[in-house]
């Protein structure tokens, strides 16, 4: 196992027992039934402990991942320098101007030079009216495994950019945090106005976000301000965000642009194995756990196949659609959510969950996670491959339909089980 894998599975732990015994018991067909789900027979320790073991849907705020930029890293500042350049909440300002080399109409911009720069007390004042929050998984375009899950709540950056009065050509809204005032350091992202000002297809705003999980931003997470956008991967998230230009471009601005990403790609619905072991016995039920990335296309199945090595692979068939694909288990909103959300509730309003009950309205939720499970029958001796994919809202297997790697990670896990007598 790599490292970056080992130290993703280490941060993740301790879901309710409780919780996945509402599975009863679980068995795959891959020897000719078709049935996942068996009876609540008494299952063995090593399958309840793969159970008992999986993830929290929320990540606590410090068991996010971390892929922060700069040297040194921002949130590593003593707190005197932080204070001086602007990332604590009672020093922060974010100046909102005209892009200077492709000028946007605006009439009242926030500028540090004619000290009306827009702070955090100004943002609490928007927040009275304007706070949403939703669930989002932050995830890195250009690594496989999500940073973590959380409750993200801020005010829409659209609020901020109509109190600066903007009349005409504004095409394109550019941001960059603070990076020790380094400009080799810069690292910026950019979108169309268009999705700020409106939010298409039933999603959340983008958001200048301040709370995770109903808890300040720390400085670790991007405090204490930093844009968030519900669609996007982690780089159209803006730390420490400082500043914000309005302009006339017609095209993005973003730091990934200059590496050969596709900076417009939103969230791929893919899956991959939390838990699976690497040796089994002859006959031995093989308890497989992990999550789902329920991307922009939603997510209606996971399914899990296992390979015999001695076979050969489906001819000409490059993303395996012709394999024998069994469906695993989704697993249901949980009852306990993790991420030391304040009495285990969902604060409330957050968008995606009923402002009475606090339950989801719909499962799952697209731009965050689920997880799912199942247990394999025994195999008899030899080598295998498990291989695991989602089915989208519109009946598409991974990796499709976007199977470019430079547009986010969506390849189909393959996992190597050795079967011993």
């Amino acid at each position: 196992m790599n490292s970056k894998l080992a130290t993703f599975l280490l941060q993740h732990g301790n879901l309710t027992r409780r919780y996945f015994l509402r599975m009863g018991g679980a068995s795959l067909a891959l020897l000719g039934s078709s049935r996942l789900l068996a009876d609540d027979r008494e299952r063995e320790p090593q399958i309840q402990r793969a159970l008992d073991a999986l993830e929290t849907w929320l990540t606590r705020p410090d068991d996010f991942r971390d892929v922060s930029r700069g040297n040194p890293t921002p949130h590593s500042l003593p707190i005197e320098k932080r204070k001086e350049v602007g990332l604590t909440r009672d020093t922060w300002k974010l100046e909102v101007v005209s892009d200077p080399d492709n000028p946007a109409k605006i009439r009242s911009p926030f500028t540090t030079e004619k000290n009306s720069a827009f702070d955090f007390q100004g943002l609490m004042q928007l927040a009275k009216k304007h706070a949403v929050r939703f669930p989002k998984v932050m995830t890195c375009l250009n690594i496989g495994c999500p940073l973590g899950n959380g409750i993200w709540e801020g005010v829409p950056l659209r609020e901020v950019i109509w109190a600066t009065q903007p009349t005409r050509d504004l095409r394109r809204v550019f941001y960059h945090g603070y990076h020790n005032d380094d400009p080799e350091q810069m690292f910026r992202s950019s979108l169309p106005v268009g999705r700020i000002l409106e939010d298409p297809y039933d999603l959340p705003p983008v958001i200048l976000c301040y709370k995770l999980n109903g808890q300040w931003l720390t400085p670790e997470r991007g405090g204490p301000v930093r844009v968030v956008m519900p669609e996007g991967y982690g780089f159209k998230s803006i730390k420490w965000l400082s500043h914000v230009y309005l302009s006339n471009i017609a095209h993005a601005n973003d730091t990934y642009a200059d590496q050969n990403n596709d900076v417009d790609s939103p969230l791929k619905t893919f899956c991959a194995t939390l838990s699976l072991p690497a040796k089994v016995k002859t006959g031995q039920p093989i308890p497989v756990t992990g999550y789902a990335q329920v991307g922009i296309s939603g997510l209606s199945k996971v399914q899990v196949w296992v390979h015999n090595d001695q076979d050969e692979l489906p001819a000409g068939d490059r993303y395996f659609a012709s394999a024998p694909w069994q469906d695993a288990e989704i697993l249901p909103a949980p009852n306990i959510w993790g991420g030391d959300v304040p009495s285990n509730r969902i604060p409330i309003p957050t968008i995606g969950f009923d402002s009475e009950t606090g339950r989801p309205k719909t499962w799952p939720l697209r731009c965050s996670l689920v997880h799912w499970a199942a247990e394999l029958p025994g195999l008899p001796a030899g080598q295998f491959t498990f291989r695991c994919r989602t089915i989208d809202e519109k009946g598409i297997a991974q990796p499709m339909p976007r199977p470019f790697r430079k547009s986010g990670h969506a390849s189909i896990e393959e996992s190597p089980i050795t079967v011993e007598k």
